[in-house]
């Protein structure tokens, strides 16, 4: 009879702690037409939970309402965490934007509830506990992991390969007054010195950072500025993350050679890949050898690469500057790519072969000096030649 009680009491606990391993996995899952992900382990998570969920708790009880809560500053420290969770907790209410009229008094609420959690943050009032992180991120996913609009090509019925993307007129999400703050908070979490990363990275998945880097398809330019910089933060932060999100990364930008061709959020991606690249080491390893000739070298083919050859250049260059010896392959790999017809592209090229050429040491420039001025005689030969771009190159 003992046994069996026991053994009742084992199956208890073990689906109880089963339930709390559920909830701590779940995050959501943001991005154009995304529904779901796995994180390490492969199992498929939910959206919305963290592992400060306490069902039990009045607070998490029922939907988050909006309305006015004391100040952090003006309740006791002992007070203080539960009334910060409180806080997070109802912020992670959605407003609508679609028309300004509808829930101003709510909007302003949750906008200066907000301000007061990133303050909060800023000013280390506080030790915020692995409970209190827990809330702060699931109100974090609740708000920024969502559905986004369509692409412009989209509502308007065009293909996207006959339209600029220089020319495109730029989305901005409407409700940016909240979104801002939420990325102000996420990031401000991120750098603190207060949060401990074995703590965090409980929070910061591979789902988790998945879910950001989807978000890059936003075509709203602020969203985007700020998820580099959250993106960028978390590379250096979070060690164990690193060889995750170059692979995200690189398979983002299969996506778009041979899938998409949409050339939003790109650049950004190739500003963090910028400052990763400069911290490789010499010799250099051969998955980022691969990584140039698969990815890099081959992101010289889209129409759009206006967008994003700035980024693109500095990428390349530092690869040369880091190993002498890829100068011939980036070579060869441009003059693979070089354009036939189309002028403006061409002049990107040269700029970026004159970057290339001063980085390059003497002894390597023998390997593909044939080639070189072989494609730089065709250019000399154009019916569009003006001198100028090819008379700055210095050798």
């Amino acid at each position: 009879m003992f046994n069996k009680i026991m053994k009742l009491g084992q199956k208890k606990f073990n689906k109880s702690d089963q339930h709390h391993q559920d909830i701590s996995g779940n995050v959501l899952f943001g991005g154009r037409n995304t529904a779901s992900a796995s994180g390490n382990n492969g199992d498929s998570q939910s959206v919305g939970q963290s592992p400060s969920r306490t069902p039990n708790h009045p607070i998490f009880a029922s939907a988050p309402v909006l309305e006015v809560l004391p100040l952090l500053k003006d309740v006791s420290s002992s007070d203080r965490a539960m009334l910060f969770m409180k806080k997070a907790h109802m912020c992670s209410c959605l407003c609508d934007f679609s028309d300004t009229l509808i829930m101003p008094r709510e909007k302003e609420i949750k906008r200066q509830t907000l301000l007061e959690l990133v303050n909060f943050l800023h000013s280390n009032s506080g030790k915020v506990n692995e409970t209190m992180q827990g809330e702060l991120i699931r109100m974090v996913s609740a708000n920024i992991f969502r559905c986004l609009p369509p692409a412009h090509h989209e509502n308007t019925g065009a293909p996207p390969e006959g339209n600029d993307p220089e020319e495109e007129e730029t989305f901005l999400e409407p409700s940016w007054p909240h979104l801002q703050l939420v990325y102000e908070l996420l990031l401000r979490y991120v750098v603190s010195s207060e949060i401990e990363t074995r703590t965090a990275k409980k929070f910061i998945s591979h789902v988790f950072v998945s879910g950001l880097l989807n978000l890059f398809d936003s075509e709203d330019p602020r969203e985007r500025e700020y998820l580099k910089t959250v993106l960028h933060r978390i590379y250096g932060k979070f060690i164990f993350h690193r060889p995750f999100i170059r692979n995200s990364i690189y398979n983002i930008f299969y996506r778009f050679l041979y899938e998409t061709e949409r050339c939003v959020g790109i650049g950004e991606l190739l500003e963090i890949l910028g400052s990763v690249i400069t911290g490789f080491t010499v010799p250099m390893r051969e998955e980022h050898r691969l990584f140039l000739v698969k990815v890099i070298l081959p992101l010289h083919k889209p129409k759009g690469i206006s967008v994003y050859h700035q980024q693109l250049a500095f990428c390349v260059t530092q690869f040369v500057e880091k190993d002498y010896r890829l100068a011939d392959t980036v070579i060869r790999g441009l003059l693979k790519y070089w354009p036939l017809t189309n002028c403006q592209k061409e002049v990107l090229f040269l700029g970026e072969l004159e970057e290339i050429l001063d980085a390059t040491e003497p002894s390597e420039f023998q390997q593909f000096v044939i080639p070189l001025f072989r494609q730089i005689g065709k250019c000399l030969n154009s019916s569009h030649f003006q001198g100028s771009s090819v008379k700055e190159l210095s050798f």
